[in-house]
């Protein structure tokens, strides 16, 4: 990954497990690239195939300029930026209130056991907590046990609640359509 300073932005230093640290800074234009990249190792990840290279950058880039969502990096000394998350704000209809949806978070395989995960997880929530917002809400998938450990290990709560989607893509328009013609 990429070894550059972080001269620019907010940065926050967090204690990794073998005593090294793990830096966090908020990305911004010029950490597209690095961002994207880490963006599409999180795509990979989950296994979502994407036809056009640049549409991860694009994607993230749209994010950033309409205020949609904020994006955290973590470096570790000697391995570079390894890790990121992206929050989006939204509204919790039953609190009344804003809450935050940590809609990715991911950690390169080789930033991985260097407490990078935690710390933007942690810088996230600290966030959260000075911004007042009413909670912050993940989703991960049912077999990612190692994200399930983490996420329980620092207070997020499994909820009762079942989440439905509705895919409104133009592979789903067409297999929909099909199915009432048959």
């Amino acid at each position: 990954m990429n070894g550059r300073s972080t001269q620019r932005g907010a940065d926050v230093a967090q204690g990794a497990p073998d005593g090294s640290g793990v830096v966090l800074r908020q990305a911004d234009e010029a950490d597209l690239d690095i961002a994207a990249e880490l963006f599409r190792g999180y795509l990979d990840f989950y296994e979502v195939e994407v036809e056009d290279p640049q549409r991860p950058r694009a994607f993230l880039a749209e994010r950033l300029a309409g205020g949609d969502s904020f994006v955290l990096l973590a470096e570790v000394p000697g391995a570079g930026t390894v890790g990121f998350t992206q929050v989006y704000p939204m509204h919790s209809s039953l609190s009344m209130r804003t809450a935050w949806l940590l809609g990715d978070l991911y950690v390169a395989p080789s930033g991985r056991r260097t407490g990078a995960g935690r710390a933007l997880l942690r810088e996230v929530l600290r966030r959260a907590r000075e911004a007042g917002v009413a909670g912050v809400q993940l989703e991960t998938a049912y077999d990612n046990h190692i994200a399930q450990g983490l996420y329980e290990a620092e207070g997020f709560v499994r909820e009762e609640f079942h989440a439905y989607y509705h895919d409104l893509s133009e592979a789903s328009a067409k297999l929909s359509k099909s199915s009432q013609e048959g």
